[in-house]
This record gives structure tokens, C-alpha cells and sequence, in this order.
């Protein structure tokens, strides 16, 4: 064979040796090629590449079986139906070519001519339950408004402001309201509302819709009020489980900062708890906390820990505080509750009372002369002995935090109390005493002092001034030189530490 001719016979041989391997052509017979079966095939291939999400139409089962296609119209609307395809099959092409790979993408959904849904196939049998046009119940109505505009001379003029086209209009934006208020499915009827009563639905639906989220909020933040949130139940139920506790009965008391619960003791480890407890929950909002930071911030056994960005911080910083001031107090014999437990933001102490019934206060007992005598001396002797032995300032003391049980007096609420030292320790203590001298001179106690003595006779200091003004200008003094001692010489020793019951 002349080389020209071997050219000629085996075109697709490559004369660089790096060119590409030669490809294999698969011969065909013109049947195959003219055969419209392996046409159609082809074509369906490549709309299916092209435009994988139509679902194919069974063109036999749109027309039936053994229908003849001799109407103009059903011919028609075949082909229209093939074009339809043809150019979704071709914006499909269009978006992918222009999107590629990028992650932002454009759709061309909306220029479709055929949508997936128009496509499914449904059975006859299964009929939408909103599905309404064979209701028999259904009142004849327009399945469409009328055109609104200029319709011709001599005919009627619609307008978006006719009544039953506004009406229906607001009916249906009444499902646009929160999913929580119920409007009904409108199945059988032909509601119209009107203007008025559509605004008056929807401003109703917007405070149903503020009152549902202000009772959730309240739900979860319910500690403002009763103290237990899923937290506080939490720690509850662990005490419970762990036998610290055998149950929990219900509240004793609703203070500004915590509420008070009942509950039987269990044991803890070798310890016995008492059989009745008092469990005291601070609330853990910060509402009633953000004003009362001087009882806290400049106490040296929290000062370096108290930070106000923190709020939960604390509201454990409270608690633990009751704690100490507490342990102080009954370990020099003062009558106060016996701390058996802290967990976070809850104390369990010892219930002062007995059955279930708290010990009342002395605000509220009703005591003759010879007690209420006698509770005042007792009441003395504790604040000396708080003074002198407990180095604390209780900062509160008055009838509400004092319990009248067993014939003595109790000192409950201890968590605000500083000491001596603290920057306002003196002025606490002077109030202190202004409310204890008052209560006791009003219920007819001979023997009560004034404040400004029963200051003296309790801090042991002799202060003396004519008037009350003058009497706090000394004890200002007095603070400015103690805060100057203890920055120069330090805290005392032999408080700046206490056993702790706290099982973390």
C-alpha cells in the first residue's frame, strides 16, 4: 500500500508520538441510525443529564390507551408539553453552566415552564383534606375575585377597597398570624372580615402573642419569685437521691432575696442531719443584690473574689457568707441555726420550730412584760456577743430577723453581716441599734437604752456627743482610722479562716 493511501485508510493514527490514543469508533448500521426507538433514548439521556428533577411523562397514559391522536388539540397540547421540557431541559443547562461550582448559586426556578409538582403523580382516591371543591356544604362563591380596575363603559368597577374582595383578602392574611392562636380552616364557608374586625384580631393576636412569651420568660426566670428554676430543682432532687434529705415539704417564708423550705433530714455520710431542715434557696436573679455590693465587696474574706460581671458568682458568694457568719456564731453559743450543708446558691440548716411550723418572729409574737424583758436582755447580751466574740456587725438586726422560740431569742438572716473592721462596720452597728432600742422603748421596756448608749454598750466604745449627727461624724472618724490600722497592720489572724461544711 502507497503511503498516501495508508494516511487516507487510518486517519486517526497521530504522527507526534506524546498525542492522545487513538479512539475506537463503534460502528452502526444505518437501521440503528435511522431506528426512532434509539432516537427517543438518546434525547430522554440527555433531558435526564440535563434535567434530572422532572419526572418523565407517560405520554400513553396522558392520552389512553388506543386513543386516537387525530384531535387537532390533543396533538397540540403534546407538543406544547415537549417544548415545555425541551426548554427546562435547557435553562437546567443554562444555570448549571453559569453557577459551576460556586456555593452562591442563582435558580432559574421561577422561568420554568413545567414544576415538579405540576408532574407528580396523585392518586384519585386520595383526596387534601383542605380539598373543598366537592363539599356539598360549600356555598357558591367566585373561585377567583374579579379583575379590579376600569372594565368598560356600562360595567360594574371593582376596586381593592370592594367589601367582599377586602373581606376574603383578610381572611386569608389571618393565617399569617402566631401559630398559636387559632383562627380555624375556614372549611365550607365563605369568610369575609372586615377591616375593623381583622385589626382587632391581629392586635388581640400580638398580646397573645407578648403574654405567651412573658409566661415563658417568667417560667424560666422564675427565680424572682419562688427560687426554682430547672437548676434549683435539679440540686434538690440530687440532695434528695444522695438521702441528705428524705423529702421536701413546701415553703416557710418569701424574703426579697431567698425563700425558705421545710424538709425532713436524712444523713450525710457519718454526720446525722437534723430530722427537720430548713433549706434556704437565694434567688438567683440579681434584682435584689445590685444595691447591697458595700456588704460584700470590701469583707476581705470575698474581696478579692467579688466581681460584679459575674452575677451567678454572686449570688454563691451570698450564700457562702451565711455560711461563715452562721459556723461564727454557733460556735460561741449564740442561738442561730446550725448549718449542715451548702450547695451552690442553697444552704440547708436546722429548722428553728417544731411540726412543720416555724418558730414566729418577734415582730409578730405577742409576749408580756416579763418576757419581752427578758428578751431584751437577751437580745443585748447577743450583740455584745456578736461584737466581742464573733467579731461580726449582723448589718440587719431588727424585729423581722430575730425568732421568739423555746422561750429565747434566735438570730436568723446573717448573710449581709461584716465585720468590725469593714469600712461601714460601725455605722451598721449603729443602725443596729437604733431599731433594736426603738422596738423594745415602743413595746414598754423599762429598761431599754437609746441607741446612742446601747452603742456604747455594746462596741465598748465611749463616744459622747449631744446629738445624733455629731455621734455619727465620730464614728466616721473612728472607721477612717480603723480602715487605716488594718491596711498598716492586716487582718486578724485568728478569723480569717472557718471549717467549712461545704460538699462540692
Amino acid at each position: 500500500m502507497e503511503p498516501g493511501l495508508a494516511a487516507v485508510a487510518q486517519p486517526w493514527r497521530e504522527k507526534c508520538p506524546w498525542g492522545a490514543p487513538p479512539t475506537t469508533i463503534t460502528p452502526c448500521s444505518l437501521s440503528d441510525v435511522m431506528s426512532e426507538e434509539l432516537a427517543k433514548e438518546l434525547q430522554q439521556q440527555e433531558q435526564n443529564a440535563a434535567f434530572p428533577h422532572v419526572i418523565g411523562i407517560d405520554t400513553a397514559a396522558l392520552i389512553g390507551e388506543g386513543t386516537e391522536t387525530s384531535s387537532d388539540l390533543l396533538l397540540a397540547q403534546m407538543l406544547q408539553m415537549e417544548f415545555d421540557r425541551e426548554y427546562d431541559a435547557q435553562l437546567r443547562r443554562e444555570e448549571n453552566k453559569l453557577n459551576g461550582d460556586s456555593k452562591v448559586s442563582i435558580s432559574f426556578e421561577n422561568y420554568r415552564m413545567v414544576h415538579p409538582y405540576e408532574d407528580s403523580e396523585s392518586s384519585e382516591d386520595e383526596v387534601d383534606w383542605q380539598d373543598t371543591r366537592h363539599d356539598p356544604y360549600k356555598l357558591d362563591k367566585p373561585s377567583t375575585n374579579p379583575r379590579r380596575g376600569f372594565a368598560g363603559k356600562g360595567k360594574e368597577i371593582t376596586t381593592k377597597h370592594d367589601e367582599v374582595t377586602c373581606g376574603r383578602r383578610n381572611t386569608a392574611r389571618m393565617e399569617n398570624f402566631a401559630p398559636e392562636f387559632q383562627v380555624g380552616d375556614g372549611i365550607g364557608m365563605d369568610l369575609k372580615l372586615s377591616n375593623r374586625v381583622f385589626n382587632a384580631l391581629k392586635q388581640h393576636s400580638y398580646s397573645e402573642q407578648r403574654r405567651s412569651a412573658k409566661i415563658h420568660e417568667k417560667k424560666e426566670h422564675s427565680t424572682s419569685d419562688q427560687a426554682m428554676d430547672s437548676k434549683t430543682r435539679l440540686l434538690l432532687f440530687k440532695m434528695v437521691n444522695s438521702g441528705v434529705l428524705e423529702s421536701i415539704n413546701g415553703c416557710i417564708s418569701t424574703g426579697k432575696e431567698s425563700v425558705v423550705f421545710h424538709a425532713n433530714g436524712g444523713s450525710l455520710g457519718d454526720q446525722m442531719v437534723p430530722t427537720e431542715c430548713a433549706i434556704k434557696v437565694f434567688k438567683t436573679t440579681l434584682n435584689e443584690f445590685k444595691n447591697r455590693d458595700k456588704y460584700i465587696k470590701d469583707d476581705y474574706r470575698f474581696k478579692d473574689r467579688f466581681s460584679k460581671l459575674n452575677p451567678r458568682k454572686i449570688i454563691r458568694m451570698w450564700a457562702e457568707k451565711e455560711m461563715h457568719n452562721l459556723t461564727r456564731m454557733h460556735k460561741v453559743g449564740i442561738p442561730c441555726p446550725e448549718v449542715v450543708l451548702l450547695k451552690k446558691h442553697i444552704l440547708v440548716m436546722s429548722f428553728i420550730g417544731q411540726d412543720h411550723v416555724a418558730a414566729p418572729k418577734l415582730k409578730d409574737v405577742q409576749l408580756n412584760n416579763e418576757d419581752m424583758k427578758r428578751a431584751y436582755h437577751q437580745v443585748l447580751h447577743i450583740m455584745q456577743q456578736l461584737y466581742t466574740e464573733c467579731k461580726l456587725v449582723h448589718a440587719d438586726l431588727s424585729a423581722y430577723n430575730m425568732l421568739w422560740h423555746v422561750g429565747k431569742i434566735w438570730l436568723i438572716d446573717v448573710s449581709q453581716s461584716v465585720e468590725p473592721t469593714h469600712p461601714h462596720g460601725l455605722e451598721f452597728l449603729f443602725r443596729d441599734c437604733k431599731n433594736v432600742s426603738q422596738f423594745f422603748q415602743k413595746a414598754g421596756v423599762a429598761d431599754a437604752m437609746g441607741e446612742r448608749d446601747l452603742f456604747n454598750a455594746v462596741s465598748g466604745l465611749n463616744i459622747s456627743a449631744d446629738n445624733e449627727v455629731d455621734f455619727l461624724a465620730e464614728i466616721e472618724a473612728l472607721e477612717k482610722l480603723n480602715e487605716d490600722h488594718v491596711q498598716k497592720h492586716g487582718k486578724l489572724a485568728e478569723f480569717e479562716s472557718d471549717e467549712s461544711p461545704e460538699d462540692d
